[in-house]
C-alpha cells in the first residue's frame, strides 16, 4: 500500500444541506433547508449535477423537499462511518495545515510535521478567529446499486457534528456492535439560536428509519447481520481494512476535493480584522492565506 496515502471508502455521490452561489463575481456558501444529493461531476456553470438517487427519493418527498434520506452505515465501528477534527486548511491548496482533536494535534511547518497540544479553536494562536474549525465527514450507504461504496457528508456545523457522533455511538451500542446493519435514515432538523439572530438553522440528525422502533430496527440488525455472516461476508474484517487504511496518511484528504471543501465552507475574508490573524499564520506558515468561519 502507498504510504502517506489515506484509503477512504468509495465516493459515488455527496449529501449536502447547502450550495454554492455567486455573488457579484465572487463564489459564496449559501445555506439551505433541504438535501441535496448530487454526483462527482461539476459543469461548469450549472455547479454539481444532480445524482439520480436526488430525484427519485424526492418523488416522494412532502412538497418536494428532501428532507430524510434512507441510509445504512458501512463499518460497525462508529468512528469509522464519521470522522471529524479540529481542521484548519491552506486557502491555497486546500491541503489541511492542522489537525487536532481538543487534546493533540499534528501541524504542517516549514520543518515539517510536529506533534504537538491541542488547545481547541477558540484558544489556539494558530487557528483563532475562524481559521480552525471543526470538520466533520459522514459516509453512508444510499440505495442497494454498490454494497461498498457510499455518499459523503461533509459539515463544519458542531450540531451536525455532535448530534451524528452521538446517535452513532448509541446505535452501535444498543445494538451489540451491529451498526453496519441498522435500518437508519438521515434527518434534517431545524432550531434557532442567540448565534443564528434567531433565524433557523439546519442540522443533520440520524434516527431509526420511519416505521420502526428502535427495538426492531435491532431485531433486523440481528437478522441481517445473521444472514451476510452465513453468506460468507466478514465484517469484521471490514472494519480492520477499513481502519488501516484511514490511519495510512498523517492527513484525511482528496486532492480533487479540497479546493471545493474550502471553497464551501470558507468563504472569502472580508478585509476588516484579519490584519492580526493573518501575520499569524504568514508566520508559522509562511504566507497562508486567512479564512473567516461560515456561519452553520
Amino acid at each position: 500500500m502507498i504510504k502517506g496515502l489515506a484509503i477512504t471508502p468509495p465516493v459515488l455521490g455527496r449529501i449536502s444541506i447547502g450550495r454554492v452561489v455567486e455573488k457579484n463575481g465572487t463564489r459564496l456558501p449559501q445555506k439551505d433547508d433541504q438535501f441535496t444529493i448530487t454526483s462527482q461531476i461539476q459543469d461548469k456553470d450549472a455547479g454539481w449535477l444532480l445524482h439520480p438517487m436526488d430525484e427519485e427519493l424526492r418523488k416522494d418527498a412532502p412538497n418536494g423537499k428532501l428532507r430524510t434520506i434512507p441510509v445504512r452505515m458501512l463499518f460497525n465501528d462508529a468512528d469509522l462511518n464519521l470522522r471529524a477534527e479540529y481542521t484548519m486548511f491552506d486557502r491555497k491548496s486546500g491541503r489541511p495545515m492542522c489537525v487536532g482533536d481538543g487534546d493533540a494535534c499534528k501541524r504542517l511547518t516549514q520543518s515539517g510535521v510536529q506533534s504537538l497540544q491541542c488547545p481547541g479553536p477558540t484558544l489556539c494562536e494558530f487557528g483563532k478567529g475562524g481559521l480552525c474549525k471543526p470538520y466533520g465527514r459522514l459516509n453512508v450507504k444510499v440505495g442497494d446499486d454498490d454494497d461498498l461504496g457510499t455518499f459523503i457528508f461533509r459539515t463544519t456545523g458542531y450540531n451536525s457534528i455532535r448530534t451524528l457522533a452521538a446517535r452513532l455511538s448509541y446505535y452501535q451500542a444498543v445494538s451489540g456492535g451491529l451498526l453496519a446493519y441498522m435500518p437508519l435514515e438521515l434527518k434534517l432538523r431545524g432550531k434557532s439560536t442567540t448565534q443564528s439572530h434567531r433565524t433557523p438553522i439546519y442540522y443533520v440528525d440520524l434516527v431509526i428509519k420511519e416505521g420502526l422502533s428502535l427495538q426492531e430496527a435491532v431485531a433486523e440488525a440481528r437478522e441481517k447481520a445473521r444472514q451476510v455472516k452465513e453468506e460468507g461476508v466478514d465484517q469484521a474484517a471490514l472494519d480492520a481494512a477499513a481502519a488501516k487504511g484511514f490511519g495510512n496518511a498523517l492527513f484525511e484528504y482528496d486532492e480533487d476535493e479540497m479546493s471545493q471543501v474550502v471553497e464551501e465552507f470558507y468563504p472569502p475574508p472580508a478585509d476588516e480584522g484579519l490584519t492580526a490573524n493573518a501575520a499569524i499564520v504568514s508566520k508559522l506558515r509562511g504566507g497562508l492565506d486567512p479564512a473567516r468561519s461560515a456561519p452553520g
